[in-house]
């Protein structure tokens, strides 16, 4: 079995990995949360803003451009809202992201005693 990652891995090899941009992009604060809420239906830009506590308005519309950037989001004007609504290709990320969730959920009790540990020893 050929290895993943060529050794050793330069920046270079990092920025070129497709799969940086979209790690980086899940692994934000609100992208997640943004695209399970659109997972569900289009929102309009105040109704995302007033479903989500916390998130300022200036953050909510990085997130949304950065997404629609990414085509993961699209964005339709009216003459009432702007409606945005997950693309095909968002559509596509949202079972991996839902995925990682449910591990998540699943393992988190083994995290926590794995970082109990980890404190432990530590002090």
């Amino acid at each position: 079995m050929s290895p993943v990652l060529p050794l050793p891995v330069t920046p270079a090899d990092r920025q070129a990995c497709a799969a940086t941009e979209v790690l980086r992009r899940v692994g934000e604060k609100w992208s997640v949360l943004v695209l399970a809420l659109l997972g569900e239906r289009p929102y309009g830009f105040n109704e995302l803003d007033r479903s989500v506590h916390g998130l300022s308005r200036r953050i909510l519309t990085r997130t949304l451009r950065t997404l629609e950037r990414d085509g993961l989001v699209s964005r339709r004007e009216t003459p009432r809202r702007v409606e945005y609504a997950l693309t095909d290709l968002g559509r596509s990320l949202l079972p991996l992201i839902v995925t990682i969730g449910e591990w998540a959920v699943e393992h988190a009790p083994l995290i926590d005693e794995a970082r109990a540990r980890m404190d432990g020893r530590a002090t």
